[in-house]
C-alpha cells in the first residue's frame, strides 16, 4: 500500500474501533467499506479476522470486570464450528464473488438489527443455540456477524457494559477459529498479517475513547447515520462485484 492508503486505513481503523466501543458492533461494518476499494474483497474478511484480536483484546481490558462468563461459553461453542464452515466457504469464493457476498451482507444485516431487536424477548433457548450458530457462519465468511452477536445478548439479558464486555471475548474465541481456517486455505499471506497487524494496532485506543463517548452522543443518531453508511457502502460492493462500477 502507499503511504496515503496506509493512513487512510489506520484512520478508519481508529473510527470503526471507537464505534465498536460504543455500540458493541460496527467495526466489521464499516472497515469493508474503506479496505475493499484499497485491496480488493478475497483479502477483507482473512485481515478483519486478525485485526479483529487486537480490537477485542482492547474492549476486553477496558471492559474485563463486566463479562458475563456464563454466556461467553454457551455461545463460543456452538459458534465455533459454524465459523469454520463460513470461513472455508468463503476461501472459495473469487474476488468479484466475495465483494457481492460482502455487499449484500452488509446491507442486509441493516435491517437485520432492526428485526433482531423485535424478537429480542421471544428467544427460546432453543432459538438462542441457533441464534449462536448463525453467529457463527456468518461471522467466519463476511464482516457484520457482531450484529447478530449483540442482538443475542441482549436477548438473553445482558446489558450495558457487560454486552461489550461479552460480545468482545466471544468475537475473541470464535476469531481464532476463523483465523486458523483462513491460514490453513491460504487466505492469510504475511502481506495480509502485516495490514491486520496495522490496522489492528491502530485500533487499540478506541475501546478507552468509547468510554467516553458512550456518556456524549445519542446511540439513535449513531446508529442512523451508521446504518446509512454501511447500505450505501454495500450497494456500492455489489455493483463493483457485477462490474457495474
Amino acid at each position: 500500500m502507499s503511504l496515503s492508503a496506509v493512513i487512510v486505513v489506520a484512520l478508519a481503523a481508529i473510527f470503526a474501533s471507537i464505534i465498536g466501543g460504543v455500540a458493541g458492533y460496527g467495526t466489521g461494518l464499516l472497515m469493508p467499506l474503506v479496505l475493499v476499494p484499497i485491496l480488493g474483497a478475497q483479502v477483507v474478511v482473512p485481515i478483519l479476522g486478525v485485526s479483529g484480536v487486537f480490537n477485542n483484546l482492547s474492549r476486553i481490558a477496558a471492559f474485563r470486570h463486566a463479562i458475563a462468563w456464563s454466556h461467553v461459553w454457551r455461545v463460543t461453542l456452538v459458534a465455533m464450528p459454524f465459523c469454520y464452515i463460513g470461513a472455508m466457504g468463503y476461501s472459495f469464493l473469487t474476488g468479484p464473488g466475495a465483494s457481492i457476498l460482502i455487499g449484500a451482507t452488509l446491507v442486509l444485516l441493516v435491517p437485520a438489527r432492526r428485526l433482531l431487536k423485535s424478537f429480542q424477548k421471544d428467544l427460546s433457548p432453543t432459538m438462542v443455540l441457533l441464534a449462536g450458530a448463525l453467529f457463527g457462519l456468518v461471522t467466519g465468511g463476511v464482516p457484520g456477524g457482531g450484529v447478530i452477536l449483540i442482538s443475542l445478548l441482549m436477548a438473553v439479558g445482558v446489558k450495558g457494559p457487560a454486552i461489550v464486555a461479552t460480545d468482545a471475548v466471544i468475537s475473541l474465541l470464535v476469531g481464532f477459529v476463523k483465523i486458523g481456517t483462513f491460514q490453513i486455505y491460504g487466505q492469510l499471506p504475511a502481506s495480509s498479517w502485516a495490514i491486520a497487524a496495522l490496522i489492528g494496532l491502530a485500533s487499540l485506543p478506541g475501546a478507552f475513547l468509547a468510554k467516553w463517548i458512550a456518556e456524549n452522543i445519542s446511540l439513535k443518531v449513531h446508529h442512523g447515520l451508521m446504518d446509512g453508511a454501511v447500505v450505501l457502502g454495500g450497494v456500492v460492493l455489489v455493483l463493483r462485484g457485477l462490474g457495474l462500477t
